[in-house]
């Protein structure tokens, strides 16, 4: 992986690094199918419940399963969700799914096996939001820490949970290595352990994949890095639509340039992110229409976007004030139109596209000073809104609904990170996220999207086009593009470890 992970506690984490590895840890009530289908209930397969039931329209009933155990020993209980949606809610634990819960009025526990969850409104994604958000935490080792101190808990460093892999230890900017529960009451993974190693370098992590080092690597961004992995004899690729979404977010707090719509405007119409994404991804990647990624089907929308246009982009600068010098660099009232672009060191993807479009700024008289940070700095710096803009890449749910965490009013402080407050894209998401159907709520997750290019609240830059490397002596391998290792529990060694595979494709990869 290509980060550390900060904290193994789902609650308080929003990490990719760290959620690949507590998902394998902490079950959710219910799991997603590969089709990713957010609106119908047979999509969705069963884990701690058993069973679920519909009492009327804003009521879902969750069956345990008898058989779910705590890896300590404890059986799981109705306690146990209703403690994990207390915590989830609470303001002080800082929970950056909080947003994605709002439709939810409340849970109870009906019985020691039956927790009832009741909604404020009849809308398609109720089971959803019930299941996918949350993954369920013990209470009898969590209720006596105070909420805002789950974060910097023991807890986090040394999980204990109820999935298909426990925890073994953690060296930290190493690795991290889970083992098989042989009692996990689903049946005991096929896989003995998963080391996870932090490998911040895409070349040296093929390298190792190369060289059996190491077995899988959930993307391989770069187009030179995938023909080297294509050359490779035990290695073959998985592509997979891609949940991912890069580029820069502006800080809009008051007193920072980009607080100025027109400025952003201006300045994303000066980004040339067609030649970014041919340029780093060549046949690899794709520029995306807003917010928003191959894995989510809004993603095909016809949606308006702001042009590659440097000719509107200088008049417009010229109409706020930022006047071209001699050099070619503007200025307004001896000031000069320059902005820091946070990129984190662990990315060369990120730190390649900061260049260009340094490159592509300066033709218009903007000067863009990139500060490379460590990861873990950049993180912090980011999510404290100490930053000018900053190269984002993020990690979508499969529904649309996830623009909430990112972008509403309600997220500001936790993943908005760039305080953007719309009143008009916050009704229009509460809008989408009750429409009856696909069909009804198409226009106004396109009107969403719209809005936030409208806004310039960030430039969208490049999705790649996922593809997963898996060595080829692993079997009933399958990607389910929100989460990689989804069904890691079913991978196993084949018997004669190498499999008559073709070298690209195979498997369910759900390209």
């Amino acid at each position: 992986m290509p980060g550390e992970a900060d904290v193994l506690l789902p609650p308080v984490t929003s990490s990719i690094q760290s959620l690949n590895i507590a998902d394998r840890i902490f079950p959710r009530l219910a799991e997603i199918g590969p089709e990713l289908n957010t609106v119908d209930d047979s999509a969705f397969a069963p884990s701690l419940a058993l069973r679920w039931e519909r009492r009327d329209a804003t009521t879902i009933l969750f069956h345990l399963d008898p058989r779910a155990r705590w890896q300590d020993g404890p059986p799981i209980t109705s306690e146990d969700v209703l403690f994990t949606y207390q915590v989830y809610t609470d303001t002080l634990t800082g929970a950056p799914f909080l947003p994605n819960l709002v439709g939810i009025e409340s849970v109870t526990a009906e019985d020691s096996l039956t927790v009832v969850f009741r909604f404020r409104r009849a809308y398609p994604e109720q089971l959803y939001d019930a299941t996918y958000h949350m993954r369920i935490v013990p209470k009898h080792l969590l209720d006596s820490i105070p909420r805002a101190r789950l974060a910097s808990s023991a807890f986090g460093r040394r999980p204990v949970g109820a999935g298909p892999f426990r925890f073994v230890r953690w060296e930290s900017g190493t690795e991290i290595v889970l083992a098989a529960d042989t009692g996990y009451f689903l049946g005991r993974p096929r896989l003995d352990r998963i080391v996870f190693r932090v490998m911040p370098d895409v070349s040296a992590a093929v390298s190792a994949l190369i060289a059996g080092e190491a077995d899988a690597m959930e993307v391989i961004p770069q187009r030179d890095e995938i023909e080297r992995a294509l050359r490779a004899p035990d290695l073959r690729l998985l592509p997979y639509p891609s949940p991912f979404v890069a580029g820069i977010v502006f800080n809009l707090r008051p007193g920072r340039p980009f607080a100025d719509r027109e400025l952003r405007r201006a300045i994303a119409m000066s980004v040339d992110r067609e030649t970014i994404v041919r340029s780093i991804f060549g046949t690899y990647g794709e520029v995306p229409v807003g917010a928003t990624s191959r894995e989510q089907w809004i993603s095909g929308e016809d949606v308006r976007q702001l042009g590659f246009d440097t000719v509107r982009a200088k008049r417009n600068l010229d109409d706020l004030g930022w006047r071209a010098g001699d050099d070619g660099m503007r200025a307004r009232n001896g000031a000069p139109l320059r902005f820091t672009l946070l990129v984190p060191t662990t990315s060369r993807l990120r730190q390649q596209a900061a260049v260009l479009v340094q490159a592509q700024l300066k033709t218009v008289g903007a000067e863009v000073r990139i500060q490379p940070l460590e990861f873990n700095l950049f993180e912090r710096r980011t999510a404290a809104g100490e930053f000018d803009a900053s190269f984002f890449s993020r990690t979508l749910d499969p529904s649309p609904a996830s623009l909430i965490q990112f972008w509403s009013t309600a997220s500001i402080g936790r993943d908005n990170v760039g305080a953007y407050a719309s009143a008009a894209f916050d009704s229009i998401v509460t809008a989408a996220i009750a429409a009856p159907s696909r069909t009804s709520a198409a226009p106004l997750w396109r009107a969403a999207l719209e809005t936030l290019n409208d806004d310039a609240a960030g430039v969208f830059v490049y999705s790649p086009r996922n593809n997963a490397a898996i060595h080829l002596r692993f079997d009933h391998v399958s990607i389910r593009p929100d989460s990689w290792l989804a069904t890691v529990a079913e991978w196993g060694v084949a018997p004669d470890r190498r499999l008559p595979r073709d070298r690209i494709g195979g498997g369910a990869a759900g390209n």
